[in-house]
């Protein structure tokens, strides 16, 4: 009986309750980050936490479609997903539900559920909130992103915090020169992503001297603004590279935050089509924040409009607060 009952209380693995003191400061986060959100234009939505999943995962990749827990509709018989990011919801309802002309804001924040945890000891259900802009494909839009995470980090007080840039075009650019299969670039982007030399050595034989040395080069292209120097020096001049350079070049030129360039960083490559960034601090062993440019996610859904934003893990970023939650004064 004793051991019938105790079963009852185990949750999967990887899901935990929360309990008051973190409830509390999660909560507090919440407010305080929508607060800011709003201060700045950005409006709410809350997308559904279900969608059929030839909606779900539309313009998404691979990667996400792994972690996306999957159940049949038993009303439609249709095969649904529990929601593993928000992101692509919001991209929806931009394009299909709000359908303006111009710049839109929004942000949101709910629970997501991942098949799997992101990185060791990580919950598989975060609680992600976030900021989009639709409509603007200048570098205005990237650089009002940082600014507004930075903002965020800031209110939270979190210690050591940074933000990491990339662009995806820079490898994109390298391997679609070279006219590498989608099987060889899939592995590349696996040993770049691990950043495992002999893997891309190994992997690199069948390529032209020029990529293979450009590949090579990439794992090394990290740290600050000379990073940037570096790359445009020593990587082959390609148009495209050449715009993703200048990009982030413009960034760390009108960016008042400390950034770091990794030209590695391949971090949703299948979605994203520009800048992409994360963000770290003291107390997260993995990034707390992520976001970038996703330009054609809209053109997926029959709309094609310029888009980025950012997520935050709320989860993970109170867990770094060290400051306790106010308690409210008893009337």
């Amino acid at each position: 009986m004793g051991a019938e009952l105790k079963v009852r209380w185990v949750l999967p693995e990887y899901i935990e309750d929360i309990l008051p003191a973190e409830a509390a400061r999660i909560e507090r986060l919440r407010r305080a980050i929508l607060d800011l959100f709003a201060a700045h234009g950005y409006e709410l939505v809350i997308p559904p936490l279900l969608e059929y999943m030839d909606s779900l995962l539309t313009g998404t990749g691979h990667d996400l479609d792994v972690r996306t827990f999957k159940v049949v509709d038993q009303l439609s018989g249709r095969m649904m997903g529990i929601r593993a990011d928000i992101t692509p919801q919001v991209a929806r309802i931009d394009a299909h539900l709000l359908n303006r002309k111009g710049v839109t804001r929004l942000c949101y924040c709910g629970s997501v559920l991942h098949t799997r945890p992101a990185n060791p000891g990580a919950t598989r259900e975060p609680i992600q909130i976030g900021a989009e802009i639709y409509g603007h494909a200048g570098v205005e839009a990237d650089l009002e992103m940082q600014r507004l995470l930075w903002k965020s980090l800031e209110l939270t007080a979190v210690r050591g915090a940074r933000v990491d840039i990339g662009h995806v075009a820079v490898f994109r650019s390298i391997v679609r020169k070279a006219k590498v299969g989608a099987e060889l670039e899939a592995a590349l982007f696996e040993a770049l992503q691990s950043k495992d030399r002999p893997a891309l050595r190994q992997l690199g034989k069948t390529l032209d001297s020029a990529t293979r040395n450009a590949l090579q080069l990439l794992p090394d292209l990290y740290g600050g603004i000379e990073v940037l120097a570096a790359a445009e020096k020593k990587l082959p001049k390609l148009p495209e590279l050449a715009r993703a350079l200048a990009t982030l070049r413009a960034l760390a030129r009108r960016c008042p935050i400390p950034l770091s360039f990794d030209l590695a960083e391949l971090r949703g490559y299948h979605y994203h089509s520009g800048v992409v960034f994360d963000a770290y601090c003291e107390g997260v062993p993995g990034a707390v924040a992520r976001g970038g440019r996703y330009d054609e996610v809209g053109a997926a859904f029959g709309r094609s409009r310029p888009a980025t934003g950012f997520s935050i893990d709320l989860r993970s970023l109170a867990g770094a607060v060290r400051a306790p939650a106010p308690r409210p004064r008893r009337k």
